[in-house]
């Protein structure tokens, strides 16, 4: 099989993608000055670009996977051209509609306005589905700046994505209206998943990414209990199927190891000690297949 090529975005999806994918085993070092990281899999070909075309080049085959905002999927208009394999949920955003805080958003819809942003495309079809007498105006970052409540303000709406909209605020800006959600997903090109090899790699790929996010949201819990404290122990304890249990040495009692999400273990630790569990360790998973 050709060597499947996976575009990383460049700025926090590299971040969360280069971390996903050590953790899977997949290494990848990116040289200065170029940007095509080095990778210990010999059938993964990889190439850093910016964030707003990974999707557009899966969609003209420039590529076979992709790490995305769905954000810019929708932006680029390629919705149906690409296939969404997996969302990690890294990064969500709201892609929102924003004004000076003392400024009446429905008063300002009765006049032309100006609306500042990154997300020409969105916009305007935002314009369109509320029927707002607007034109665009393209910024390359730090938006907000571009809208102020005075009359040499470039623009009177900003839309923009924001995690917390604290920058919203800083600027004293408030939100009037959520366009979308979005989050970092995993896409591929329509012709890559024509192809039954790269499928399966894609799929494979998939899989693992999978058993390592389902293993950061848990952790395994190995205990002793005695043997006349053992049935009420089980019975007590949640577990992903049924717990691991092995005689100790000696028939002083069992070994106990279950499986439990992350965000359980404060309340479950003092009910495990009240069963009768000792000797209670925590330790973290590194992958969870099912």
């Amino acid at each position: 099989m050709e060597k499947l090529k996976i575009l990383l975005a460049k700025g926090r999806i590299y971040e969360s993608v280069y971390e996903l994918l050590s953790d899977v085993g997949i290494s990848i070092h990116l040289p200065d000055r170029t940007y095509f990281p080095v990778t210990n899999q010999e059938d993964l070909a990889f190439q850093v670009v910016k964030p707003q075309i990974v999707s557009a080049l899966l969609a003209g085959e420039k590529a076979d996977v992709g790490f995305s905002g769905k954000d810019w999927v929708y932006e680029n208009g390629v919705e149906d051209d690409v296939v969404e394999i997996m969302d990690f949920g890294f990064d969500p955003v709201r892609i929102v509609a924003a004004v000076p805080e003392s400024v009446d958003y429905n008063s300002l819809l009765k006049k032309p306005v100006t609306i500042a942003t990154e997300y020409q495309n969105l916009t305007k079809k935002y314009i369109e589905e509320k029927n707002i007498n607007g034109t665009v105006f393209r910024t390359w970052g730090t938006s907000e700046g571009f809208v102020r409540d005075s009359e040499d303000s470039e623009a009177q709406i900003l839309i923009d994505n924001t995690s917390t909209g604290s920058s919203l605020k800083a600027n004293r800006l408030k939100i009037v209206d959520t366009l979308m959600t979005s989050s970092t997903r995993m896409y591929a090109s329509k012709k890559a998943m024509e192809d039954p090899e790269k499928k399966q790699k894609i799929m494979e790929l998939r899989m693992l990414f999978e058993a390592v996010m389902n293993a950061r949201s848990k952790v395994m819990l190995e205990m002793n209990v005695a043997e006349d404290k053992f049935e009420a122990l089980v019975k007590g304890t949640p577990s992903m199927k049924s717990p691991t249990v092995s005689p100790l040495f000696g028939g002083n009692g069992y070994a106990v190891k279950i499986a439990v999400q992350k965000k359980d273990v404060p309340n479950l630790l003092p009910k495990l000690k009240s069963l009768g569990a000792t000797d209670i360790v925590e330790y973290e998973l590194r992958k969870v297949m099912a």
